[in-house]
């Protein structure tokens, strides 16, 4: 043995990327920092001295050989031969560590995936996500179209976690392609059709398209969703009578109340066939019913306010309508009043500490912190808190369009709606540190609130991609609220934008470019359609001249036609210049995407 002189005590990556190592044991920050998996620390021993024999010299070749020939092909054998042809034969062995096997790509990604996206209930809970696709995953014959999809989404989520070193964006798209073929033969089949792994499958597409983003706008995602629901609904009852089917059943239903409610379209088959017989747990069942009904007042207001009659009868109507989400918003509050324990938030941290004071790079927002059970939990409150600030939004508008021209800012229909959405803001911004990750660097006040570490799926300390795919949603509404204070949207922009780059849930990355502001914006999209008649009178005054024989062959030279005509087209010009807003100037957002958000997909000027 011979003494080599003081060695490197870092670890084998810092080593080899040549940058200093801290030596934190057993991983050392600099690979958690960069998302590298450690290969942890040589023996000091064997560091300072190495046993030089020929025989251990041989064996040594001979392992380097054979890594080289798996990694390279016979290139790496001649390497191999060349480098020892060219080097002199040494007298001495080198005590070499071995090589750690290499995982499958495929398999490193599905572990990936797993640990990051699917959720897995405690014992004796039901509180989990996509935990369906286990089972799914064990069946001895594992359907093409099943299977594609999820090796597409383990692929991107690996591509997006780990960094410019890997490269996996063309096989994730490759397996993605071979998924929507083979899923859409599949639909072919009635009887494949509605099997598990069908309806599976095209969650998988619609996760797929939030992870990798591309496509701009909502348009892939939602055709997903779409799809999923009509298979949900070609499924029937008989769905819900096994543990994977229900599962399956109630991830359908919670990305139809999302979608529902981004698109202001009525929830398809109403809040009984969806409810009825599908319960696992009595209080997350409770919430989405309630949010449901959301979905449905919220497409039958904007059927109310895109008629331009003001007759008492519409008015009626529309007061009505403010009434109902009075009520409503009333039975959401109460629903948070009657929860158990395990249900429950606790303030567990007071930050009042900004970094170099810029927000967009705060981990948490000056103010408190709360923490939950799990995920889960922390899912159901903020859906709960994003179908509030709806129906706040709902009773502005009705609010604004009956006592138009006056300000709705004076109302207190106004006065109401503001305070609880502030109120449901700070409540979403006080959960995000905790969905995530926060907490794993601050255990200890987990403990101290007898909580867990949240994650049910997986032991490791990382954030967690569903947490971040949990919170894209919430986090792009409040993005857009009037009542968002300028250092609560910056800091929101900058979480949306940490879970694009850090999560890899790449659709946030575009929720930050969308330049929507609610309810003023919708309030004015409201308004395009009243502001030809903004006077009962005059409207009453119009019709009876429209309905007269005179004015019906008058033809396009009659003063009522080029009212109408000019009216038309300021409307069009008017409607253009709101969507050009709403999609800002990044060049990032699609003109229907800031439809869908200003709810004008459906909204023409032929009813005028």
């Amino acid at each position: 043995m011979v003494y080599c002189g003081k060695p490197s005590r870092g670890c084998q990556m810092c080593r080899t990327r040549r940058i200093k190592c801290d030596e934190t044991k057993p991983t050392c920050n600099q690979c958690a920092k960069s998302r590298r998996i450690c290969p942890g620390y040589k023996d000091e021993f064997d560091l300072v001295f190495r046993n030089e024999t020929q025989a251990t010299e041989r064996r040594a070749r001979k392992a380097n050989k054979k890594a080289l020939e798996q990694k390279y092909g016979k290139d790496g054998e001649s390497s191999e031969s060349s480098a020892s042809s060219s080097s002199p034969a040494s007298s001495t062995d080198t005590w070499i560590i071995p090589a750690s096997p290499q995982v499958p790509l495929e398999d490193q990604a599905a572990c990936h995936f797993v640990s990051n996206y699917v959720l897995v209930p405690p014992q004796g809970s039901v509180r989990g996500y996509m935990e369906f696709l286990i089972p799914l995953m064990k069946l001895g014959n594992v359907p093409p179209h099943f299977r594609y999809a999820f090796d597409a989404c383990a692929l991107a989520s690996l591509n997006n976690r780990v960094g410019t070193g890997n490269d996996f964006e063309k096989e994730a798209l490759g397996k993605y392609t071979k998924a929507l073929s083979a899923t859409f033969a599949a639909i072919q089949n009635p009887e494949v059709a509605r099997q598990d792994t069908t309806l599976a499958s095209v969650l998988l597409l619609g996760l797929f398209e939030n992870i990798t983003a591309r496509q701009l706008g909502m348009l892939a995602w939602g055709s997903h969703i779409e799809g999923a629901i009509q298979l949900a609904r070609a499924r029937g009852r008989k769905q819900l009578r096994t543990k994977v089917g229900l599962a399956m059943f109630i991830a359908v239903r919670t990305q139809m109340i999302i979608h529902s409610l981004s698109t202001s379209k009525s929830p398809v088959m109403g809040a009984d066939w969806w409810m009825n017989d599908t319960v696992r747990d009595e209080h997350a069942s409770d919430c989405q019913r309630l949010n449901i009904v959301i979905g449905e007042l919220r497409a039958e207001t904007n059927r109310l306010l895109t008629t331009p009659t003001r007759s008492p009868d519409h008015v009626e109507k529309v007061m009505d309508m403010i009434k109902r989400c009075q009520a409503h918003d009333l039975a959401c509050a109460n629903w948070s009043k009657n929860l158990p324990d395990h249900f429950q938030a606790k303030t567990v941290a007071w930050e009042d500490n900004v970094p170099y004071g810029d927000y967009t790079k705060a981990e948490v927002y000056p103010g408190r912190v709360d923490a939950y059970q799990d995920l889960w939990v922390c899912s159901v409150w903020n859906m709960m808190r994003c179908s509030r600030l709806v129906l706040a939004s709902i009773i502005v508008r009705c609010a604004a369009w009956i006592s138009s021209p006056v300000d709705y800012r004076t109302t207190p229909e106004y006065a109401t709606a503001a305070r609880t959405c502030v109120d449901t803001i700070t409540d979403i911004i006080a959960s995000v540190p905790y969905q995530l990750g926060w907490f794993s660097k601050r255990k200890d006040l987990l403990e101290r609130a007898n909580f867990s570490s949240g994650f049910g799926c997986g032991e490791e300390d990382a954030q967690k991609g569903l947490g971040g795919y949990f919170m894209t949603w919430p986090l792009a509404l409040i993005h857009g609220q009037d009542y968002i204070t300028d250092s609560q949207r910056a800091w929101v922009q900058g979480r949306l934008e940490y879970i694009g780059n850090q999560l890899g849930v790449r659709y946030a990355h575009m929720l930050t470019q969308l330049n929507v502001r609610v309810p003023s914006m919708l309030i004015r999209r409201d308004g395009l359609v009243a502001n030809p008649f903004p006077q009962a009178h005059d409207f009453q005054k119009l019709l009876s001249g429209r309905l007269s024989p005179a004015a019906a062959g008058a033809g396009a030279n009659d003063p009522l036609h080029q009212r109408e005509a000019m009216q038309r087209e300021t409307i069009q010009r008017q409607t253009a210049e709101l969507v050009s807003k709403a999609m800002g100037t990044s060049g990032k957002i699609d003109e229907w995407t800031a439809k869908t958000w200003l709810q004008l997909q459906n909204f023409t000027t032929t009813t005028i």
